[in-house]
């Protein structure tokens, strides 16, 4: 599912960058349009295949909810469907509140379950990363499309669950990057993952709070944060390929969201570059 938010978030955020570039390109819809389109495509292929799974490899399918090592990108279903939720909105809106309130109770369901997991003990410091941020900071994602529908509240509620999970898991992260063992090569690109919380927590804490200015930091943490993974990754086309490669791609559509919702209240050259 990390290619749904992949492909959708592209989407999404080059509708909000199009404003920023008015003449540049003509008919922006036919650039825009074309990721969300993949994103639901994506979307609704995964779906029958993964409930495919759930009954023919009950215990595999079982594993990704208990492993710790997998639990976090089972949080991409949610976070996915909201994106997609966003897409078709324009378009659907019923279909787009519909899919965005399934989001919603999905994510708050993996959250709590993710939630009892950790307390249930027996995660090794080895097994946590990146990918955790999916399942527990993922509603920092849910409030772009969600103000789109009209759910000012219930994006408040889920972003404030997740910047609260952000604020004790990231920490936690950069602890492991230090300490434990590296990331196997596979799971590396996942370290994108931690671009997420400084972008979206930015974009999305503006939109809902526009009176905490505070909120800018994040973005030039954020951009600092871009740069020191591009280098950390300068080799990446090495790293044996795999789907947590994926996650080059979402965090940097967040990335971008956030530079332009940055660039929309800064007006500048250097802003919009």
């Amino acid at each position: 599912y990390g290619a749904v938010m992949g492909l959708a978030g592209l989407g999404l955020s080059a509708r909000a960058a199009a404003p920023l570039f008015p003449g540049v390109v003509r008919a922006p819809a036919y650039f825009t349009e074309v990721w969300v389109a993949l994103g639901l495509l994506a979307f609704l292929i995964l779906v029958p295949l993964y409930v495919t799974k759930v009954v023919r490899h009950p215990a595999a399918a079982r594993e990704d909810f208990t492993n710790p090592v997998v639990l976090g990108f089972c949080g991409a279903l949610p976070v996915g469907m909201s994106l997609v939720a966003g897409g078709i909105n324009p378009y659907w809106p019923l279909g787009g509140e519909l899919l965005w309130w399934g989001a919603f109770g999905l994510l708050l369901a993996f959250q709590a379950w993710a939630l009892v997991r950790m307390l249930a003990g027996g995660i090794e410091l080895a097994q946590l990363n990146a990918g955790w941020l999916i399942i527990l900071v993922g509603g920092i994602v849910l409030p772009g499309p969600g103000l789109a529908l009209g759910q000012a509240e219930a994006s408040r509620f889920v972003f404030g669950i997740s910047t609260a999970a952000a604020a004790v898991l990231v920490p936690l992260l950069f602890y492991r990057a230090m300490v434990a063992p590296a990331l196997p090569e596979v799971l590396r690109p996942s370290w994108f993952i931690l671009l997420v919380p400084p972008s979206l927590i930015y974009a999305n804490g503006v939109a809902l709070y526009p009176e905490t200015l505070l909120l800018e930091n994040l973005y030039y943490f954020g951009v600092l944060l871009a740069v020191a993974l591009l280098i950390y990754a300068r080799t990446f086309w090495r790293w044996r390929f795999g789907p947590p490669w994926w996650a080059f791609t979402f965090p940097l559509d967040a990335l971008a969201y956030a530079a332009v919702r940055y660039a929309q209240e800064h007006p500048s050259a250097l802003w919009k570059s």
